[in-house]
Formats: C-alpha cells, sequence, structure tokens
C-alpha cells in the first residue's frame, strides 16, 4: 500500500460523517480557554500561541545574550536540551538524548541541509549571529516536519523571504552588532537592512565571525606548533555568509524568494592539524495564497535548493572532500473549519518531499556514495473546546535510500525502501484559571539513513571504524508526554515528565574488535536495539517589584536516563541532572543578571566511554539601552566560567577519544574540555 493509498484511508476515518468537503465554509470554532503565551510560534500551523507539547521559542535581547558560536552552544541552557560539542564551532543541538538525524534542522520552517547529522565534527551550515528567533518544538506540530522529528525541531527564523509588508512611509529598518571576546579572542559583526512599502519588501543581511583557539585552564600540547599552551589546539574559526531576499505582497498572497549563502574554516580539534573548509549556498522560493477555494483558506508552497558541500584539509592539502545537493518542497493547505460527530475542526494536509546526493572522495570516504528521496503526506488537526484542545498530527512517508558505487555492504548498486508512518495525539486542559495540562502520545517512525545502512570504513572525527547494517528496518517509538504549566501575569512556570520506549533504535556500538585497517581503532557496528529514554524537565520565573526596578528570579532543572534495554546498560553521551538559576535586576534602562549553571555527575555511561565529574558553571551578564535620535542602542556584556573551571562535556564524543598521553608523565590528557573564561563586550543599533 503506497503512502497515498495509506493516508486517504485514514482521512476517511476523519472525515466520517462531516458535509462534503469544500461545499462550504463554515462557522469558526468555539474558542479555547485562555492561552499561557503571548508569542505565537511557528511550530503550530494555525499560529495558535501554545501547542500541546513543549515548544520553546527564543528571541530578542534573550538570543541576543545567550547566543553562542553555534546553535547547540546557543540552545545548550534551555530545559532538555545539550550541545554535541566537537569543540567551540561544531554543536548540534541534542534534544532529550536524541542527536544527530533524529532532530530536524529547518530555515523559516523549511529543511535546512548539510551533514551536521552524519557527524559531530561537521558544524551546521547556519550560524546565531544571522538569527532572529529560535525555537524548539515537539509532539504532534513536529510531524509536519519530516521522520527525522522524531527527536524534535530547531526552527531557525531570519526573516530572509520577508513574511509581512512593510508600512507606508516606514522607510529603511535595520539592525548592526558588533562585539568582541576574550577567551578566544573573537570578533564578529552582524547586519541586517530591510525596505519597501506595502506591495514590496527587500531584504538583506551578512555577518562574518573569526576567533583564536579557544582558551581553556589546562596546559596543552599542540601536535602542530610543538608547544603548550592553555589553549584548545586547532579551534580557530572564520565564518563569513549573507542573504538576499524580496517578496512581492498583493491583496490575497505573497510569492519570495531569497539566495544565502554560508562559509565557515574552523579547525577539526580531534585532528591539530585537519582544516574543514564549508561552504553552502541555500535557493529558496516561498509563496501565499489566501483564499483559493471555499473550503481551503490558504495555500502554501515552499520550495529549497541547497549545494553543499565542505573539505577536510590535512596540513592544507585536501583529504577529503564531502558533496551533498539536495532539493526539498513542501505544499500546504489549511481548511476552513468543518463540523463531524467530534465537533468542529480546523487544520493543515500537506505533501512535502526532498531528495539528496551523497559523495565523498578521498581518504576517509567512509561512506559510499548514495542518493536518498522520501515522499510525504501529513495532517494536522485541531479540534477546540471550552475547556481546552486535542490535536491530532498523522505522517505517511515513502523513502528510499541507494547505494550507487561499490564498498563491502555494497558491492552493486542497492536500493533500499521503507514507508514510515507516524501519528501523535495532544491535549491542552484548561485546568483553572492560568493552570493548563499539557499532554500527548506518539507513535513515530524513522527510515534509516544511508550511513547507518552502508558505511563502512574509519571515521577520524569519532575514532572508530564504522560499520553499516543494510537489513535495517525503520526506527520505531511509542512517545509519551505530560506536564504542566502555569502562568500569571509575568510569573510562570512548567514541568513536563517524558518516555520514549523504542522497538528498534539505531545506534553505534563497540564490538570490542580492532579495525583491520586501523588497528588503533575499534570496530563499531550500527544495530538496532530496544532502548528506553525517559526523564523531566522544569523552568520557572518570578518578578519581584522593588520601587521603580525588579528582581527577575528564574530557575530550570532538566534530567534524562537512556538505556539498552537489551543489555540494561546506559547509552552514551546522555546529559546528566542539570540545574540552572539566574537573577536579574531590572533598572530603567539598565538590566544585570548573575547564573549558576550546575550538572551532576555523569557515571551512567557504556563500557569504553569515560565518565565525568559534576561541574559548577558561573556567569554574568549586563545591559544597557540607549535612545539615540531614531535608534536604539543596546550595549551588552556577559561574562562566562567566571572561576576558570575545567570541566568535559558528558555529552561530546571528544569526551572520551580526543586524548594523548604526556610525553614527560606518559599520563593520558584530554584535550577538548569546554572553554574557560570569556568576557564579551558589544553593541547592537537598531533602526
Amino acid at each position: 500500500m503506497n503512502v497515498f493509498s495509506r493516508l486517504a484511508g485514514l482521512l476517511c476515518l476523519v472525515l466520517l460523517g462531516s458535509p462534503l468537503v469544500g461545499a462550504q465554509t463554515l462557522n469558526a470554532p468555539t474558542s479555547a480557554s485562555p492561552t499561557l503565551s503571548d508569542v505565537v510560534v511557528t511550530g503550530n500551523p494555525l499560529g495558535r500561541d501554545t501547542s500541546a507539547a513543549p515548544v520553546i521559542s527564543l528571541g530578542g535581547t534573550e538570543l541576543l545574550l545567550r547566543s553562542g558560536s553555534t546553535l547547540g552552544e546557543t540552545l545548550s541552557q534551555t530545559p532538555g536540551v545539550a550541545n554535541s560539542y566537537f569543540g567551540p564551532n561544531a554543536g548540534r543541538p541534542i534534544i532529550r538524548g536524541l542527536d544527530g538525524d533524529r532532530i530536524r534542522m529547518l530555515n523559516n520552517g523549511g529543511a535546512s541541509h548539510d551533514l551536521s547529522g552524519l557527524s559531530p565534527d561537521h558544524a551546521v551550515a547556519q550560524d546565531p549571529l544571522s538569527v532572529e528567533r529560535i525555537e524548539v518544538l515537539r509532539g504532534p506540530g513536529a510531524l509536519l516536519y519530516g521522520g527525522s522529528a522524531v527527536g524534535g525541531v530547531v526552527n531557525v527564523i531570519d526573516n530572509r523571504i520577508p513574511q509581512q509588508p512593510m508600512e507606508a512611509g516606514a522607510g529603511m529598518l535595520g539592525r548592526f552588532d558588533v562585539n568582541a571576546a576574550t577567551g578566544n579572542q573573537e570578533r564578529s559583526g552582524a547586519g541586517l537592512v530591510e525596505w519597501g512599502n506595502e506591495r514590496w519588501a527587500v531584504h538583506v543581511d551578512g555577518f562574518r565571525r573569526t576567533s583564536a583557539d579557544a582558551a581553556v585552564p589546562l596546559d596543552l600540547t599542540c601536535g602542530r606548533t610543538g608547544t603548550t599552551s592553555r589553549v584548545i589546539c586547532n579551534s580557530g574559526n572564520s565564518a563569513s555568509g549573507g542573504a538576499v531576499g524580496a517578496s512581492l505582497f498583493w491583496d490575497h498572497g505573497r510569492l519570495g524568494a531569497s539566495v544565502s549563502q554560508y562559509a565557515s574554516q574552523y579547525g577539526a580539534v580531534a585532528e591539530d592539524l585537519v582544516t574543514i573548509d564549508m561552504r553552502s549556498t541555500r535557493y529558496a522560493l516561498e509563496g501565499e495564497w489566501r483564499r483559493p477555494g471555499a473550503f481551503v483558506e490558504r495555500l502554501n508552497l515552499q520550495l529549497a535548493r541547497t549545494d553543499y558541500r565542505h573539505a577536510e584539509l590535512d596540513s592544507g592539502v585536501m583529504g577529503t572532500e564531502f558533496i551533498s545537493p539536495s532539493t526539498d518542497y513542501r505544499l500546504q493547505a489549511r481548511h476552513s473549519p468543518w463540523s463531524n460527530p467530534l465537533g468542529s475542526m480546523q487544520g493543515v494536509w500537506g505533501l512535502q518531499g526532498d531528495s539528496s546526493r551523497f559523495e565523498a572522495r578521498g581518504a576517509e570516504a567512509y561512506a559510499p556514495f548514495s542518493e536518498s528521496q522520501n515522499q510525504a503526506l501529513y495532517v494536522h488537526e485541531e479540534l477546540p473546546k471550552t475547556w481546552g484542545r486535542w490535536t491530532l498530527g498523522v505522517r505517511s512517508e515513502q523513502a528510499s535510500v541507494g547505494c550507487l558505487n561499490g564498498n563491502a555492504l555494497c558491492l552493486n548498486p542497492v536500493q533500499k525502501s521503507f514507508s514510515p508512518l507516524s501519528a501523535a495525539l495532544g491535549l491542552q486542559y484548561q485546568l483553572a484559571p492560568g493552570w493548563q495540562w499539557l499532554t500527548h502520545v506518539a507513535r513515530t517512525e524513522r527510515a534509516p539513513k544511508h550511513y547507518e545502512l552502508f558505511a563502512d570504513g574509519v571515521h577520524v572525527a569519532t575514532h572508530a571504524h564504522e560499520v553499516g547494517n543494510a537489513n535495517l528496518g525503520v526506527e520505531r517509538a511509542n512517545q509519551y508526554d505530560a506536564g504542566l504549566a502555569w502562568r500569571s501575569g509575568e510569573d510562570r512556570f512548567s514541568i513536563n515528565a517524558f518516555v520514549n520506549q523504542y522497538d528498534s533504535h539505531i545506534a553505534l556500538y563497540n564490538t570490542g574488535v580492532a579495525s583491520a585497517q586501523d588497528p588503533e581503532v575499534m570496530t563499531y557496528n550500527y544495530r538496532s536495539v530496544r532502548a528506553r529514554f525517559q526523564g523531566l524537565e522544569a523552568q520557572g520565573s518570578q518578578r519581584i517589584k522593588d520601587g521603580s526596578a525588579a528582581w527577575v528570579l528564574g530557575a530550570r532543572a532538566d534530567l534524562v536516563r537512556a538505556t539498552n534495554l537489551d543489555t540494561q546498560e546506559p547509552l552514551p553521551r546522555i546529559a546528566p541532572f542539570r540545574l540552572g538559576l539566574t537573577l536579574d535586576r531590572q533598572s530603567g534602562p539598565w538590566l544585570a543578571g548573575f547564573g549558576v549553571d550546575h550538572a551532576m555527575a555523569q557515571d551512567a555511561v557504556p563500557a569504553g566511554d569515560r565518565a565525568t565529574p559534576s561541574s559548577t558553571l558561573l556567569n554574568a551578564r549586563m545591559t544597557f539601552r540607549q535612545q539615540q535620535g531614531d535608534s536604539q542602542w543596546l550595549w551588552y556584556a556577559r561574562a562566562t566560567n567566571l572561576t576558570d573551571a575545567l570541566v568535559y562535556s558528558p555529552t561530546s564524543v571528544l569526551t572520551t577519544t580526543a586524548k594523548y598521553a604526556d610525553p614527560s608523565t606518559g599520563q593520558t590528557v584530554y584535550k577538548a574540555p569546554l572553554p574557560g573564561r570569556s568576557l564579551k563586550l558589544g553593541v547592537q543599533i537598531s533602526f
């Protein structure tokens, strides 16, 4: 049964008892109970301001003060989100212990394609300097974005294709930001300008970031220079990028396009002489047609082409080149409310597809040439009630992965096909004024990636000979999430508990056998096991008035436990219990704050992995706003790791693999801790 017939049958069940679709526009659904948030998130396709599953939106001054050199670092203080950390310049978000291609990376709701899911040393091809807002979402809404969203979605929003017309007489709007940091001698700058009127708008932006090796509180020997100093050898970076975009607006729609580029050259800290030179160009087209028919309220189209490649240079000489062009599209229709035996429902139906090609040429071509294609139909429906809202998401896919050239697992061209089917049901229930119960259950399926099926070679970044398994089937999980949220004015609190039970969790496991290609590394096989991820997340804030000023106390905590149920052994690279406290004082144009981030020891690690001790990081921040004519200046300062503590990341592969023997003592030295003390100063000018 193909993807269309499977989903058509399911839709018939949903639509049973309704009038003829498209025959008329029905009355709007009964409005739901008061909501808890005033931030509209794109994770909800109907523009609601809440979701049945946890949704986090980070923007404005808070994003500016938390922005790091990678998306993983920027989001690492978010409950449930950790950083994969392959040095200061490569870090992908890990959500509830799930990483790699289980986390769907988006750009303005469309696919963001790179090879960061293939290996932790591959950076995400987006820089926080060019971002306006970042959203993290899970649950029914995540099914709109692909089978790779089983762990969640990270949506980076930059308005490179303007979404709204500008007011007449608004002139030119813009923002510029320059900053410098001490720990890695970073120098960064970014700017954007937008202009237009009620019929057209243009967006132009650009950024540049340079940094030297990151300072750490530990003497480390650099094989590149033969010297010992307190820096992570080969951790410098030079990144730049920008975009040009424009949109046309008319009474019933819009059409826009953009071209964006990203380039980065950074050190692969696992190897002192290896540098990664990355280039990505993205062409995007977006359109919206409002009221194309009686039943369809809005029709949206997204189309993008990404040309991605990076080269791994050894002492400046080409070692391995990775090439991965991709194309993706999404056609989504939002329908008018329609009545059925359950009530009056509103939602979106969509068609999505993507295709990509992977080529690796050179010494580290451990995965063969391959092509991947995916087509999917999805449904997201909401049923408002006087007491809250039901939410349903369903996604049916047809995925194919083809191996095009020979290796030990693919002597001849091989084509593998999969038919994942995922569904999620969510509930928002208004318990009392200001209180909501949020829960969802889901059955998710993910098709394996090309490297999980066909890899066969030594991968220097993970210090392993990785071997795929061409017999892998789809990865299946049952997910449960329940939480409580409260809000009163500016005070708020939320807590969530979750359990993800995998019938077949695909992961890389140590065989205990040395590689025949390189006896210094072990052989790791991709295989499917039963696994369970469970945990808690909580966060809250309270504002205390103090005359004309105010104190704001914030707290957050999270815990993840992940177990291989076949062996009862912990799964690798899981964050321990983490606790964060912040205290800010706001007085007129001034804000000053102090923060503490504590992580417990992580000794629940599989055999062969390194445990990490507990750690405490102290941070501080300060901002000052001033008006200069028609522009607003925001001066800011941020100090991280004030005590210069030596900390190793429990979620980084480097914590176990990046090491050397001290020539004077013979002791093992681990050479990739988190960065030491640093002070960043900057100013952001908006007009």
